[in-house]
């Protein structure tokens, strides 16, 4: 079994890098790098605005976990106006912070080694993504969490939320991720933020024409 998975593997890569002999190795970088600003900068747009987090489904950032049977009581007793504010203010937080990763997933780009392009090249629809994550994940929290701080700071129930959930925590009733509100938005926009990039690098790599780039629709074309 293994050999015929080396076997199906190796013709994959041979028939998806047969395509890109035309193409410079310089061309083909260019063509990645190309891709992924286009897909970082459309997805840090996207979110990096009013509503970007609230008014998405897919990335909205609702209450944690362990505070959702307290959100239900709030709501039954006509105190939902709070959880709401809350829910509003940790999107708001995320979508404020989002547009500091732009500088960020720029640097990356231009550190990309040939490497690490032929990996993401040869990889799967959202390679490019996953490098992002192992490349940026660590510098972005440090540049969302501040921005988060201040954000939530200016609620009450944040902080209300911190103090119980950090003690339940200790008794193991409270999730360790969930324990800290600022912790668990900021958490939540990086995986918001990678989720969207994910998505726009999906798009490209399956419809290069449409992303209207002559390098792109070579390359990617290439790789169909």
């Amino acid at each position: 079994m293994k050999k015929w998975l080396a076997l199906l593997f190796g013709l994959y890569a041979g028939v998806a890098f047969s395509g890109l002999e035309s193409i410079s190795n310089q061309d083909a970088i260019s063509g990645l790098k190309a891709a992924l600003e286009k897909g970082t900068q459309t997805a840090v747009a996207s979110l990096g605005r009013t509503d970007g987090f609230f008014g998405n489904a897919n990335v909205k950032i609702p209450l944690p976990e362990s505070a959702r049977r307290a959100e239900r009581v709030m709501r039954s007793v006509g105190m939902g106006k709070y959880a709401d504010e809350l829910i509003l203010t940790m999107n708001r937080a995320a979508e404020a912070a989002v547009p500091e990763a732009k500088a960020l997933f720029v640097d990356s780009i231009k550190k990309m080694s040939v490497q690490d392009a032929k990996g993401i090249l040869g990889g799967g629809n959202t390679a490019g993504t996953e490098y992002f994550k192992r490349t940026t994940s660590e510098q972005l929290r440090a540049k969302f969490l501040p921005i988060v701080q201040k954000a939530t700071k200016k609620v009450k129930l944040a902080e209300t939320y911190n103090q119980y959930a950090q003690q339940g925590a200790s008794f193991g009733l409270v999730k360790k991720e969930d324990a800290n509100l600022d912790a668990y938005v900021t958490q939540k926009a990086l995986d918001g933020l990678f989720f969207m990039i994910a998505e726009e690098e999906k798009k490209i790599r399956q419809d290069p024409v449409k992303a209207g780039s002559d390098i792109l629709k070579r390359v990617f074309g290439a790789l169909k």
